[in-house]
């Protein structure tokens, strides 16, 4: 009787992967994977980014709602819609560097690593959860925030379209930083002398017409800018810089940082031992 040869499980993963083309079971598994693990944390993950937007609001409104000229309810409208896309900005690119860099020190970034997930698969999964979280907490904010005066939105196509750009942007920011850093003082690095100074120097707080005409030009070279300028004009349908550079600007940058990262990927930079 002769002998069957045995088909070992590697040489069927190929041909069940052209077969479908991709792995949308390991897709689904690596997003869920990075959904439970900030919803597991819910009140860190969660309910803190809401609990520091209130606090932006009460200190801003009680130093400068006075010397606005809508006063009080008119700065509220205005700097509600940057404290929702300060949330966002935040959380999606803390969201994918912690998940990295956790599993890079834990040593756990070879459970990602070893299953039959494409480079494609692997930026897409931690890009969707990434992007999950930063959208959950501006849902989540804008939903207590609209107890002090948030607007209905006039272009609700700016809001979802600026929205999720700067969701999936962040998230491939902090994807990239997260494969970068070798340890958590390095992504602090990134984190505290890159991410917040772009975020807080870009119009979320202020009209940047109230600042010098240099300082504009050079705001204007900012891209966290445009996010929240067009952001801030589907809210109220007023905008401080061009909403169509906008538009393009951060469809070509989220383009750059996709093909940056699936390149990182594909090498195993940083990953691979």
């Amino acid at each position: 009787m002769p002998e069957s040869t045995p088909t070992s499980l590697p040489a069927l993963l190929p041909a069940t992967r052209v077969s479908s083309g991709m792995n949308w079971l390991g897709l689904w598994t690596l997003y869920t994977k990075e959904v439970k693990r900030f919803w597991r944390v819910g009140p860190q993950t969660l309910l803190a980014p809401v609990v520091s937007n209130l606090l932006y609001l009460t200190v801003f409104v009680l130093a400068f709602s006075e010397n606005r000229a809508g006063g009080a309810d008119g700065f509220i409208a205005f700097l509600i819609p940057g404290l929702i896309m300060l949330g966002i900005l935040n959380n999606s690119s803390a969201n994918s560097s912690s998940s990295l860099m956790t599993g890079k020190m834990m040593g756990s970034i070879i459970d990602v690593l070893m299953p039959p997930l494409s480079h494609v698969e692997l930026a897409l999964g931690y890009l969707a959860g990434a992007a999950t979280r930063g959208i959950l907490v501006a849902i989540f904010t804008a939903f207590v925030l609209s107890i002090f005066g948030l607007t209905w939105p006039v272009h609700w196509w700016a809001v979802l379209y600026f929205g999720i750009s700067a969701a999936v942007m962040m998230g491939m920011v902090g994807m990239l930083s997260g494969i970068w850093a070798e340890k958590f003082d390095q992504l602090a690095v990134v984190n505290q002398f890159i991410i917040l100074p772009l975020s807080f120097l870009s119009g979320t707080f202020y009209s940047i017409n109230v600042l010098p005409e240099l300082w504009q030009k050079i705001i204007q070279w900012n891209p966290l800018f445009y996010l929240i300028d067009g952001f801030r004009y589907g809210f109220m349908g007023i905008a401080d810089g061009n909403v169509q550079i906008g538009i393009v600007l951060t469809a070509v940058i989220n383009i750059v940082l996709f093909l940056t990262c699936l390149r990182v990927l594909k090498s195993g930079w940083r990953l691979k031992a």
